[in-house]
């Protein structure tokens, strides 16, 4: 199978359409006729992931951060990010990304992480449209199947995730009361905390918040639980890995970088 025909495969699993403005998904190295029968599947591309690729003869790579996000002067061996695109062409190694088009899609990222943390009757976060007359967008909002309160919410999320750790802002809003309205942007979710508000949710179960939106947000009354940028969102290599197989078939072998959470407690 051709580079291209893959290329369709995974935009009927999240139109690039959907993407918002700012982002880059698509084909971003590479050619478009190369032949494919090994995939490698990874969060970021970075290193490690490169040199998988390279050592496993992998003909093309799915990630969801694309490599190539702002506008690159020279592709050389001078910085990190030229060297890896540098190895995957010197190695004829395609490369596709599938950001926040896989975040907003309808049954993509939004809706597996809000599942998974037990979110029912759920909404975007942020709105950004309509498909099929069912509305996308960032993030997600909607009532908690199993209320709780906020303590055991984020050990829920901490064990749900295999998650080495959570930074909770708020933590003793909801200690008494349970938490029935929360919301989730898997990734980096400063952004939508006025969404969060503005749509009377208890909880905002996010990452990436820093220290001033997080005491901010606890002082209007929002419990925040940052799972990381990295926790929520590595669900994307064992459901893009699953929509291969079933697409698929034993047709392309694929690979997929194992889980490691970027930092660590020490």
């Amino acid at each position: 199978m051709k580079c291209k025909e893959l290329m369709k495969i995974l935009e009927e699993l999240a139109p690039k359409r959907m993407a918002c403005d700012w982002d880059n998904p698509g084909l971003l190295a590479g050619r478009q006729e190369k032949e494919v029968k090994k995939i490698l599947l990874t969060l970021d591309v970075d290193d490690k992931a490169v040199e998988t690729a390279v050592n496993e003869g992998v003909d093309m790579i799915v990630s969801h951060h694309p490599l190539i996000f702002r506008a690159m002067k020279h592709i050389t061996d001078e910085d990190f990010i030229g060297r890896r695109i540098v190895k995957m062409i010197q190695s004829d190694i395609s490369y596709f990304a599938m950001h926040t088009n896989y975040d907003s899609v309808p049954g993509g990222m939004a809706d597996i992480v809000a599942e998974k943390l037990g979110i029912v009757f759920g909404a975007p976060l942020e709105e950004m449209g309509e498909e099929n007359g069912v509305a996308y967008g960032i993030g997600k909002i909607g009532v908690l199947a199993a209320p709780m309160n906020g303590r055991a919410l984020a050990k829920k999320i901490k064990e749900d995730f295999d998650l080495p750790y959570v930074t909770v802002y708020g933590n003793e809003l909801w200690e008494t009361e349970p938490v029935k309205v929360a919301a989730t942007c898997p990734g980096a979710g400063s952004s939508t905390i006025r969404a969060a508000l503005g749509k009377g949710a208890q909880v905002l179960i996010t990452g990436d918040i820093g220290h001033h939106d997080g005491i901010d947000a606890e002082a209007q009354g929002l419990m925040i639980i940052d799972a990381g940028h990295y926790g929520l969102e590595h669900v994307f290599l064992e459901h893009v890995e699953n929509y291969l197989k079933e697409h698929l078939g034993e047709e392309i072998e694929i690979l997929r970088m194992p889980i490691a959470f970027p930092s660590v407690v020490m």
